[in-house]
């Protein structure tokens, strides 16, 4: 598989936001957000071909519990079934990022799936041809339908004004199931000003709803660098 990038930090979103943990990137992308933070992984994929054995012994090194296999989209590689049957033998914690647009039978203790809203459009200018696919591709319910009742789930929805608020429970109303607090609100954005700025409403619209604030903890934390 196509890895980007293998390093020890801690999770700076979500659930388990502070844990100490592995991060497995994998370089390629289904989906072209405009505001892709790790375009390294997406737009330009920059990694290099490893086996599942080579990127196990790599995350063991870090002596870490937890394990997080982000991208680009973790999902489109068929590796990822024996991968994480490999670490889930050896006692590793596995969380999951993915847009929720693609199956694969993984094991995973958390799949943390971040639902692209329009607001991820790119333009056509940017994007060219790959505007039509990502905005096609980007909403799949069956398939997020099939991971909330396979999995144990976070939803991570990238906020960008308070437009997308409508948006986001038109989404969320569509499972019935879904427990208002598997629902985050992240601002979008690498900046910390930025960020702030935008947590302030973002925070009030989730108190209001039983959503939780995912801030972005790792940028306040490092900066917005790649390796963290």
């Amino acid at each position: 598989m196509n890895i980007s990038e293998i390093y020890a930090s801690r999770q700076g979103e979500g659930q388990l936001t502070g844990t100490p943990s592995s991060f497995i990137r994998v370089a390629g992308c289904n989906l072209r957000c405009w505001f892709c933070d790790t375009p390294y992984a997406s737009w330009r994929p920059e990694g290099e071909d490893r086996s599942v054995e080579e990127v196990v012994t790599a995350v063991l090194a870090h002596q870490l519990d937890h394990v997080v296999i982000t991208g680009g989209e973790p999902m489109l590689f068929s590796e990822m079934i024996p991968l994480t049957q490999q670490l889930h033998r050896l006692g590793k914690h596995i969380t999951i990022e993915t847009a929720g647009t693609l199956l694969l039978p993984v094991t995973c203790d958390l799949m943390s799936i971040s639902p692209k809203l329009s607001n991820s459009d790119p333009s056509f200018e940017l994007a060219g041809k790959w505007r039509q696919r990502h905005q096609r591709d980007r909403c799949r319910p069956d398939v997020l339908l099939q991971l909330l009742s396979q999995y144990a789930c976070q939803l991570k929805f990238v906020v960008d004004s308070p437009d997308d608020l409508l948006e986001i429970e038109s989404f969320v109303g569509q499972f019935d199931f879904l427990q208002p607090q598997q629902v985050w609100l992240m601002p979008q954005g690498t900046e910390q000003a930025t960020l702030r700025d935008r947590e302030q409403w973002l925070d009030s619209a989730c108190q209001q709803r039983g959503w939780h604030l995912c801030s972005r903890r790792h940028i306040e934390w490092f900066g917005y660098q790649r390796g963290v």
